[in-house]
C-alpha cells in the first residue's frame, strides 16, 4: 500500500475552503490525505491532550508519522529542558500515547543533522535511541553523505535492517557532505518512507542568509520528475508492504498540490478519507 500525504497540516491553504479557524485544519486536511507529519513534535515534545485531539479529529485509518524532538537527534544547541536523555526520551514516548492507542501511529521518526556522521560513536548512540523506544516503529533519515558513502552504504542499509529501524529515501538536493543521494532499498519488509525535499541546491546549505528556512524547500516538481519516482514507487512496493510518501517542498506552496498529482498519476484513491466541507459560497 502507497500511503501520501505532506509535511504539517497548517500552511497547505489550497486545501482549505472559506475562513477555516486552526484548530479545524487537520479535520479538513484529513479529507485530501491519509497520512500526516507531525512536525511540530521537533520543536517541543507535546502535550498529551494535542495527540489525543488529533486523533479524535482524524478518521480511522489515518496515520501519523511524528517527528523525534530536536533534543533527540542532537540538533538542540543549548541546555535541554529535561533532567537527563533518559527522561526526554521517557516524556516523548508518552507524548504517543493517544497515536498508539487509536492504532494511528505509522512510526517515529529520527531525522538526524548534517553534522552526525557515520563514525562509531554515532553509531553507538543510533542503538542506544532504539533500545530507549523499544518496540515503537522508527524511521531514520541521515543528512550526512557518509552514511552512503560507497563503502558504508551497504553496511548501512545492514545496520538498519539488523536494528529494526525502517529505512527513509530522500529526494533531496545533493549539495555535498549535508545531503544525502537517493538510496533505493528496502531493508525492512513491512514499511518503508520517502520524503520530498525538493531540489533547490542554492537554498539548501546558505545557513547564513536571512531568509534560508523560508527558501529551503522552495521547490515544485514537475512530471517527468513525478513520473520517474512514480516508477521508483512501483518497483519498491514490489519489496515492501506499505510505504509511506511525504512532500516536505512546500516553501513556495508546492507541497500539497504535488503530493495530488502523484496520488493521481499512481491512479491511487483512499476509501478512509474524511467528508470534505462545502464551499457555498
Amino acid at each position: 500500500m502507497i500511503t501520501i500525504g505532506v509535511t504539517g497540516w497548517g500552511d497547505h491553504d489550497q486545501l482549505y475552503t472559506g475562513h477555516i479557524a486552526a484548530r479545524d485544519k487537520l479535520k479538513e486536511y484529513s479529507a485530501h490525505f491519509p497520512v500526516v507529519e507531525v512536525d511540530s513534535a521537533f520543536y517541543a515534545v507535546q502535550p498529551v491532550r494535542n495527540a489525543k485531539r488529533w486523533t479524535e479529529d482524524t478518521p480511522d485509518g489515518f496515520q501519523f508519522v511524528v517527528k523525534a524532538y530536536q533534543g533527540m537527534t542532537g540538533h538542540e544547541r543549548g541546555k535541554l529542558p529535561f533532567e537527563s536523555k533518559e527522561e526526554m526520551f521517557s516524556a516523548f514516548k508518552e507524548s504517543l500515547q493517544p497515536y498508539i492507542d487509536r492504532n494511528k501511529l505509522a512510526m517515529v521518526l529520527f531525522q538526524f543533522p548534517p553534522w552526525f556522521d557515520c563514525q562509531k560513536k554515532n553509531v553507538d548512540y543510533l542503538r542506544w535511541c532504539k533500545a530507549q523506544m523499544r518496540n515503537i516503529p522508527c524511521a531514520l533519515e541521515f543528512r550526512h553523505q557518509s552514511w552512503f558513502k560507497e563503502h558504508f552504504r551497504e553496511k548501512t542499509l545492514q545496520f538498519i535492517k539488523d536494528e529494526d529501524w525502517i529505512h527513509t529515501i530522500c529526494d533531496e538536493p545533493q549539495a555535498g557532505e549535508g545531503s544525502i543521494p537517493i538510496v533505493l532499498a528496502a531493508p525492512r519488509s513491512d514499511k518503508l518512507l520517502v520524503r520530498f525535499h525538493g531540489r533547490n541546491v542554492h537554498g539548501w546549505q546558505k545557513k547564513n542568509h536571512d531568509n534560508w528556512r523560508e527558501v529551503r524547500y522552495l521547490y515544485n516538481y514537475n512530471k517527468e520528475e513525478l513520473a520517474q519516482w512514480g516508477e521508483y514507487i512501483r518497483t519498491l512496493e514490489q519489496k515492501c508492504e506499505q510505504i509511506y510518501v511525504l512532500f516536505n517542498n512546500n516553501s513556495g506552496g508546492d507541497a500539497a498540490d504535488n503530493a495530488k498529482q502523484f496520488i493521481d498519476m499512481l491512479g491511487i484513491e483512499y476509501s478512509c478519507l474524511a467528508p470534505r466541507q462545502l464551499d457555498l459560497f
